[in-house]
């Protein structure tokens, strides 16, 4: 496939960040700050979370705090809710456990911008069909290498 073909989540959470107008704090890894380059950042309204072991720690993580408590209006995004994955040396945690202390510390729920949210999964295929107006969603294939944190959402949808 080539690029035109592949939504991934940070097309879906760079398009939300546009959508509202949002200034995030980015808890994000540095190849994941490059699909947000020219996005404001001061004053922030919001967090956004990713796998991303340089910035989730208990200082980032305290800041992403005070953000969303200092306004009801700030809003808690997750690339996703994976719980772990492995490394060369073991296991290693991904975003779903910070997201969690997040949602437990702030009493807000995140927005999921990834998999296995349905709603990822659909805004994938609005972005491949671009505009046909009957789409037959059997025709689209959700590829992942973990079922819980990859695929569960898809069947939900009519994606395969």
């Amino acid at each position: 496939a080539d690029d035109a073909e592949f939504f991934g989540v940070l097309s879906a959470a760079r398009r939300l960040v546009d959508e509202r107008g949002l200034r995030p704090k980015l808890l994000l890894s540095g190849s994941a700050l490059e699909d947000f380059a020219g996005v404001p950042t001061n004053d922030p309204n919001a967090v956004i979370v990713g796998t991303s072991p340089e910035h989730l720690h208990y200082e980032g993580l305290n800041e992403a705090v005070r953000i969303l408590m200092e306004s009801e209006d700030s809003q808690l995004i997750a690339l996703n809710k994976g719980r772990y994955y492995r490394r060369s040396d073991g296991f290693a945690l991904m975003a779903g456990p910070f997201v969690a202390a997040l949602e437990f510390a702030t009493s807000r729920a995140a927005t999921l911008v990834g998999k296995p949210s349905p709603d990822f999964f659909l805004a994938a295929v609005r972005d491949l069909v671009r505009g046909e107006q009957a789409v037959d969603l059997s025709r689209f294939v959700m590829v992942g290498d973990d079922f819980n944190d990859d695929v569960a959402g898809s069947p939900d949808t009519g994606v395969g």
